[in-house]
């Protein structure tokens, strides 16, 4: 038997040596060595075939090809007759990896982590992949500040070629931020300039925000907010020279500096308009924010270029560029701007499409597009589109793509990107309030009934004043117009014997009804609904006199129907957490029946929020309700107004304003309520702007008055107070706190100090 052994460098040496090896036609090829891989994955890779000839290029290439799958340790060839024997040596396999120690990460994330690097469980054991994956570790550490973490690797060979990788890791102390200074700032105060930093050395909230320990990316956003500092305030030239990080030696302590060049101070000397304007240069020139004689502003010039190209694209103009060109001048600290316009070609959509929308229809989608198709381009209207889409609460995502039409220079496309996200849910919650007790909730709802886009709910509340369960449905495009319809059935029962503060008294009511609401523009509603109520009373010991009177004269069943009209406009910007905009609503209820005791209720609220920096606004709010009987009747003492308490005046009790009851001193409430706040809104110190955390600092002032008759007594005027607010959305949901001081306070006066409000309803 004629055997030629051909492997690794020896198969190099071998065929030099045309005697060592005679080409020939290979009749059979067999494979050896394999234990997992199956032998059509070695034939696949082998770039010989039976029937070939094989010579030593083509051998070589074999050696080359099956070394190149990762899978082997070793390949040889070897010829036995006119057959070709491939031996192979097969790498170990990856049976377990294993994490000791680790503790600042989740095990699965780790492992998830390495896996992205190529190392994961039944993969090929590789020895360069361990050491990578050892690098990442060291990397994702070294990113959460563990600059002394320390990591040990172990490779245990296990039976059926396995092995076993354990990592042991020694996490040591988080590095701190010890110190930050900035070099060569002399227009600003060091401290001023700090303040602008999300990274901070520690203090007794960094436990929470983590902006103590140092992070590159959060450094880099540091940096580009000084530099957008100073280039708001006048300096065109500003430059960050260098920035050095260094550690102590023990690698607990992290040193910061960074060393600027702040340059000379210029204010605008004027501002022109250049190109192709299209639109009157009168229109356009009220959209300019750079005023002549003001400090530049690079945040100006870049509203302006947005606002003159964004004014544009409204009239189809989807690709129109501004640019705003400088001319210094260095000897008087000037800087004068032309802003060049260039509309580029007017455009219209072609088409409309939606997509990614694997639940929820399409007509859900595109009954909120303002954009038409075969219309011109509207950029606002565009963006209003997406805006609207999002609000559903259907998606997770929503994007916006308008991508040219093939072969056309004037048509583009416009693609609505969704993200189905769960829509129905099931709630169970418990909550604590400071007028409430525990609050026990629970609901099940879908917001997006088989894709339609109609809501259903039900739900309970139960308090140790309150308890209410209901049931909800509604459809908000009833009409292809936007007018939405819906039904409202429930059942509450009120106890307020069980608060020391409120006159006793008892009603169960139930009731349903049904409601529209008339769009009347983009951010304004018209709601009317008509309701059935049945109100059953019943009194106690102390119930007050007047009560028992009121009872008495006009009986303790009511049922009729009420009513309801209400006018509101939303432009806030956020839900959670509003820096702009404001909220106005206007809203009555008329209740009449058999019982023929007719009432109304009127409300009108208005709150606004005025940023006053990037990260503080000022928010202020208005409420005024007042009710009475229609036609001679008396107004119901259960649909009385009460206030104090958060949510109207901090630092009293909840529902401690207005008239007593002479006997008693329990309060009655009245048919009239007014309340007004202001309260500047402001980050938690030390948090940047994490928006789970906000304080305040505000202002409260509120009254009841009126009432059955001219006999209640308390009715001075005005209460008022002031204090702090702190408003959390924790993971436990969320929570407010306030710490307030009432104001004048008088005699009878029930007051409050700290409350708190957490696990609000959903």
């Amino acid at each position: 038997m004629n055997r030629l052994l051909l492997s690794g460098i020896l198969f190099a040496l071998l065929i030099r040596s045309a005697a060592a090896f005679s080409p020939f036609v290979v009749s059979d090829i067999r494979i050896e060595g394999i234990q997992r891989t199956e032998a059509g994955t070695v034939f696949s890779y082998l770039p010989v075939k039976v029937g070939d000839t094989l010579t030593e290029d083509k051998a070589a290439q074999a050696i080359k090809a099956l070394f190149g799958t990762g899978f082997f340790k070793d390949v040889r060839l070897e010829v036995e007759g006119g057959v070709l024997v491939v031996l192979v040596e097969e790498r170990p396999a990856i049976a377990s990896l294993e994490f000791v120690g680790t503790k600042a990460f989740d095990k699965e994330q780790l492992r998830k982590g390495l896996r992205e690097v190529g190392l994961a469980e039944s993969r090929i054991f590789d020895r360069s992949m361990v050491e990578r994956a050892e690098q990442e570790l060291k990397r994702q550490y070294l990113s959460q500040g563990h600059y002394a973490a320390q990591i040990t690797t172990t490779v245990t060979p296990l039976e059926r070629n396995r092995v076993g990788i354990t990592f042991a890791v020694d996490e040591g102390e988080i590095a701190k931020i010890r110190q930050i200074n900035i070099v060569g700032a002399n227009a600003f105060k060091e401290k001023d300039l700090l303040e602008q930093f999300k990274l901070t050395t520690s203090g007794w909230l960094t436990w929470y925000t983590k902006n103590d320990q140092y992070s590159k990316q959060k450094l880099s956003g540091d940096l580009e907010t000084i530099r957008s500092y100073y280039l708001d305030r006048g300096f065109i030239e500003f430059n960050i020279e260098s920035t050095q990080v260094s550690i102590s030696t023990d690698k607990q302590d992290i040193y910061i500096t960074v060393n600027v060049n702040e340059g000379d101070q210029y204010s605008v000397s004027g501002v022109k308009l250049a190109g192709e304007l299209l639109l009157p240069e009168s229109e356009l020139i009220k959209l300019v924010t750079i005023k002549p004689g003001s400090l530049f502003s690079r945040e100006q010039v870049t509203a302006t270029t947005k606002a003159i190209s964004d004014r544009l694209s409204n009239d189809g103009y989807a690709f129109a560029n501004v640019n705003a060109a400088p001319e210094i001048d260095k000897e008087k600290k000037h800087v004068a701007f032309t802003l060049f316009v260039d509309p580029g070609r007017r455009v219209y959509v072609r088409r409309v499409q939606v997509q990614g929308n694997t639940r929820s229809r399409d007509e859900v989608v595109r009954r909120e597009m303002r954009q038409m198709e075969g219309a011109w381009y509207d950029g606002e209207k565009i963006n209003k589109s997406r805006s609207r889409v999002d609000k559903l609460g259907y998606f997770d995502e929503v994007t916006v793509e308008t991508p040219a039409v093939p072969g056309t220079t004037d048509q583009v496309d416009l693609n609505v990107n969704v993200k189905e996200k769960p829509t129905g849910n099931m709630m169970l919650g418990a909550g604590l309030s400071s007028s409430e007790g525990i609050v026990f909730s629970g609901s099940v709802n879908q917001q997006n009934l088989f894709g339609s886009g109609k809501h259903i709910g039900v739900g309970f509340n139960t308090s140790k004043i309150n308890k209410l369960y209901s049931f909800s449905y509604t459809d908000p495009y009833y009409t292809i117009d936007g007018i939405s319809r819906g039904f409202d059935v429930y059942y509450k029962d009120t106890d307020t014997s069980k608060t020391a503060t409120l006159a006793s008294y008892a009603t169960k009511s139930y009731g349903g009804g049904v409601r529209y609401g008339y769009p009347i523009g983009e951010d304004n509603q018209i709601n009317f609904g008509l309701t059935f109520d049945d109100t059953q009373i019943k009194t106690t010991a102390i119930t007050p006199q007047r009560y028992n009177d009121f009872i008495t004269k006009n009986g303790d069943s009511y049922a009729g129907l009420i009513a309801s009209l209400g006018w509101a406009k939303d432009t806030l910007d956020s839900r959670i957490y509003p820096m702009k905009g404001y909220v106005a609503k206007a809203g009555g209820e008329v209740a009449f029946g058999a019982d023929k005791l007719g009432f109304y209720r009127t409300n009108l609220q208005y709150q606004q929020y005025f940023p006053m920096t990037r990260e503080t606004t000022l928010m202020v709010n208005g409420e005024l309700g007042f009710a009475d009987g229609i036609g001679g009747d008396p107004l119901p003492f259960w649909r009385y107004y009460y206030a104090g308490g958060v949510g109207s005046v901090r630092g009293y009790k909840p529902g401690s304003l207005g008239p007593q009851d002479p006997t008693t001193e329990d309060r009655l409430g009245g048919s009239r309520r007014f309340v007004a706040n202001a309260e500047f809104l402001f980050p938690m110190p030390g948090s940047g702007m994490d928006k789970s955390l906000r304080l305040g600092a505000f202002v409260d002032a509120g009254k009841i008055w009126g009432g059955q008759t001219a006999a209640f007594i308390g009715d001075e005027g005005m209460r008022y107070s002031t204090g702090l607010s702190l408003a959390w959305i924790s993971p436990m949901g969320p929570l407010k706190f306030s710490l307030a001081a009432p104001l004048g306070k008088k005699d009878g006066d029930e007051t409050q100090v700290l409350q708190f409000q957490m696990g609000s309803v959903f």
